[in-house]
Parts: C-alpha cells; structure tokens; sequence
C-alpha cells in the first residue's frame, strides 16, 4: 500500500509572500514530516508500574509538564498525566515501545496516517505561530510541549529548537488543508519557502 501524505497534493515547493530582496536563507522555512510513525501511549490507571525507569530509543519517559525527551530519531511527548506521544523515524520504534511498555500497562494506539505535522523554522516562526493560537509562547524553550488550538485547530507543539525557531505543529489529518493555509496564509507577511 503507497501512504501518501496529507499535504502530498496541496503543497508546492518554492517561495511564497514578501520574499522578493529578502535573503532567502533568512526566509520562514514550511516544510511537511512524513514517513514518520506516530503513538500515543497511556498508562493504566491500575498501574504501579514506575515510568521513570522505561525507556525507548534511549529516551526516557518524562513526567514533567509540556516536555519532550528527544535524540536525532525520536521524540517523547509529555501530553499529560500517564499519556505520552510518541513521534520516530526509527523503523523499529513499535518493537521497543512493545517490549518497553507490557500490555497490562499500556494502551498503544497507532496515530501515523490520522495526523498531519508541518514543520516551520526560521527567526520569525514563533511570530507566525502567536498569530493564531491564544498560548503564551514568550517562554516556550526547546524541547517544550503543549496542546492548543490554532484559528481554532486542535494541534500541539513541539520546540525542536530556539536558536533559529523551529517547531514541528501537529493536527488531525482531517484538517490538514485548512491546518496548512492557515499557517501558509500567516507566513506571507514575512515571505516563506516552502519546502
């Protein structure tokens, strides 16, 4: 079965907006990630096990609030208490979350073909992103979390990095046009690249 991605026939590649004199490495990057695998992890409320000592791809669990365990293949997502998300490129992720995480424990739902994540970098990108959603970014770190709603779009946020801006916003597929313009349509102020 071919997996064709929720942007696949709505994104085009190239320069969009107030680009033209503008540096383009100084543009606002869009780009999509796909060819992902994405799950969602709950713990039993029944449960004893202690989630701090699992462990996937070398990342542990964390119980902090809005944080996110991360190394080059794979992010854990804080999404609340005993629920996390996690998103890999790691073709054997399933495998380790499996042996990690005993059925008795764990409910481990597949999320990779019902989400759509668009990726926006650049110096800007938290400005874009203030545009529409009502929460408090102004000290929103690396490697930070959270759930919300973008021109009222469910999605969450990850901070990748702070140095430039980089953030991977994730939704439901099923609105991944609207998703998609929405943050297309606040990035041509500063010109965007689409990726």
């Amino acid at each position: 079965m071919t997996r064709i991605t929720p942007l696949e026939t709505i994104a085009n590649t190239g320069l969009f907006g107030n680009f033209v004199g503008k540096n383009k490495d100084k543009l606002i990057r869009i780009s999509e990630i796909s060819n992902v695998k994405i799950y969602q992890i709950v713990q039993y409320k029944i449960s004893k096990l202690n989630t701090s000592l699992l462990q996937i791809d070398n990342q542990i669990f964390s119980t902090q609030p809005g944080s996110v365990s991360a190394n080059s293949a794979t992010r854990i997502q804080w999404n609340g208490p005993k629920v996390w998300t996690v998103i890999s490129n790691n073709k054997n992720i399933y495998d380790q979350i499996i042996s990690s995480c005993p059925e008795e424990d764990f409910a481990v739902t597949d999320l990779s073909h019902s989400r759509v994540i668009i990726q926006i970098e650049g110096e800007n990108a938290i400005a874009i992103i203030k545009k529409g959603c009502p929460l408090n970014l102004n000290e929103f770190t690396k490697n930070n979390c959270a759930n919300s709603v973008y021109h009222g779009i469910t999605f969450s946020i990850d901070m990748i990095n702070d140095n430039p801006g980089k953030f991977n916003l994730m939704a439901y597929r099923s609105f991944a046009d609207s998703f998609y313009h929405a943050i297309t349509d606040a990035s041509l102020e500063y010109g965007y690249k689409q990726e």
